[in-house]
């Protein structure tokens, strides 16, 4: 085992969550940092790229029952191909990285390191689409984009490079489009309350942040411990700014000729961020089952005049778990004492360890400890394939209820700017504030906490578009938290990631 492995945590979430999170990413070798002169670039280590996977194979089985297809489109966009839709350009162009050179050639058009897709993708959805009859059209890739941020990278949360996957679909109207908007946000928000155990909080974006171009964005929010949101998935329609701009156009039953209405809609490895975020302690790592690479963890505990018969025991409960399908690691090893393997597999958040010594054999028995909390009973060799799924059940539901305590005692409300400057600074979480709709009352708040609107919660006024009335702010004395003026809207004041 490497040295890393035997210094175990040494920060605390609590009082030092940045540099515990960098800790608890690398021990529990889920990444490590790129080469020296590559800062913001992280290596996912195959620990940390299963989590990953798990994410993509149930997000993909969402997308594909309900019509949509994989493709994959070049990483380099010509520089023209961007030109072609402005509010692109000026969103991303700070973050764009830019080919010049190939081989020993100059080129003769800069190529854009794909931020986005929607200005390569969206000219093939163009030739693609002729008629009403070729609607909705559907496309998913799943790759990586490259955002050269100045700010401070972290781990799956900000990369300069990450992985995500992102949607592209044209539709004939523009409700039809709203729908597909909502469908996939409420899949990212599947994933998240039912793989990652993170309860998440669905709306909009303010007009001023929504993505380029773009008619409405709506966003999945998910609380970090340390008081932060995170922005766990995005899903935007787009109106017909992008299918004028490249020309997506459709002839209708009468034969006319109308622009299609399009969406895109992407989640990315930052779910990741907000999976070991979330759960994790000062012991490591803590995984929910439905998503951890190792599911159980079997340590046997023998002396010598036992030794065969605990191992062949455990050997017996770890293979009845494999061919169940359980994700299971027999740890025998001779030259490791059981609380060192307690402690690892700890950090390395496997949800359930299964110990087994003498007693358990004579009593035809195991004992099963919890990740989250050491909770430890003891249950009946037969039938431990059903016995430890309900245990993985039981994990979850810890994981997800002691998530869903802090986002509901993490939602404060507030009626003037001091009274959202003072939750935020000393509660963090999100503060629930009346609001105008004008951007510049988000600057009192931003400037000297860093803190912006990170979204508006759905209600039952038409939540697209421009800013409509809100059941909290419907009424006529409701004004603005900051300028004093009518409310229009609810806003989610928050700092986030």
């Amino acid at each position: 085992m490497s040295s890393e492995q035997d210094l175990g945590i040494t920060e605390s979430k609590e009082h030092n969550t940045g540099e515990w999170y960098a800790e608890v990413v690398k021990k529990a070798r889920l990444a490590s940092y790129g080469p020296d002169g590559m800062s913001g670039f992280i290596v996912t280590r195959p620990r940390g790229y299963a989590l990953w996977e798990a994410i993509q194979s149930e997000l993909d089985g969402k997308f594909k029952s309900t019509g949509v297809q994989n493709a994959y489109f070049p990483m380099f966009i010509p520089e023209s191909y961007l030109e072609r839709e402005k509010d692109i350009v000026e969103g991303f162009d700070p973050e764009v990285a830019w080919a010049t050179q190939g081989g020993y050639d100059e080129l003769d058009e800069r190529l854009a390191v794909r931020p986005t897709s929607e200005s390569i993708i969206a000219p093939y959805m163009s030739e693609w689409v002729r008629s009403h009859r070729d609607l909705p059209l559907r496309l998913n890739q799943w790759c990586s984009v490259v955002r050269w941020e100045a700010t401070e990278t972290k781990p799956f949360f900000r990369t300069k490079e990450f992985l995500w996957q992102e949607g592209h679909t044209a539709h004939e109207t523009f409700d039809e489009a709203w729908d597909e908007t909502m469908l996939r946000l409420e899949q990212y928000a599947e994933i998240y309350e039912d793989l990652l155990a993170i309860p998440v909080l669905d709306g909009q974006k303010p007009d001023h942040d929504k993505f380029p171009g773009a008619h409405t964005t709506t966003t999945v929010e998910a609380l970090m411990p340390d008081g932060k949101s995170v922005q766990a998935g995005t899903s935007h329609h787009l109106g017909t700014s992008f299918a004028e701009a490249f020309d997506i156009t459709f002839s209708d039953e009468d034969e006319e000729t109308q622009p299609a209405h399009t969406t895109s809609w992407g989640l990315s490895w930052r779910a990741l961020g907000a999976l070991i975020m979330t759960h994790s302690d000062d012991q490591g790592l803590v995984l929910p089952p439905t998503v951890a690479p190792e599911q159980v963890v079997v340590v046997p505990i023998w002396q010598e005049e036992t030794k065969d018969d605990v191992l062949d025991y455990a050997d017996e409960v770890a293979s009845d778990l494999d061919d169940a399908g359980v994700r299971v690691e027999l740890d025998d090893r001779d030259e490791r004492n059981p609380g060192f393997k307690f402690n690892e597999w700890e950090l390395k958040g496997v949800p359930v360890r299964i110990e087994i010594g003498p007693h358990e054999v004579e009593d035809d028995e195991v004992t099963i400890v919890h990740r989250p909390d050491g909770e430890t009973t003891t249950a009946d060799r037969e039938g431990i394939t059903e016995t430890i799924r309900d245990h993985f059940d039981e994990v979850y539901a810890k994981l997800y209820a002691a998530a869903e305590e802090r986002l509901e005692e993490n939602v404060r409300e507030a009626d003037s700017r001091e009274e959202i400057l003072g939750t935020l600074g000393q509660h963090g979480g999100y503060v629930k504030a009346p609001w105008c709709g004008d951007e510049e009352c988000e600057e009192p708040i931003k400037e000297p906490l860093a803190a912006e609107i990170v979204m508006c919660p759905f209600d039952d006024a038409e939540p697209i578009g421009d800013a409509e009335p809100t059941d909290d702010a419907d009424d006529p004395d409701e004004t603005c938290a900051i300028c004093d003026d009518a409310a229009t809207q609810t806003a989610f004041f928050a700092k986030n990631y």
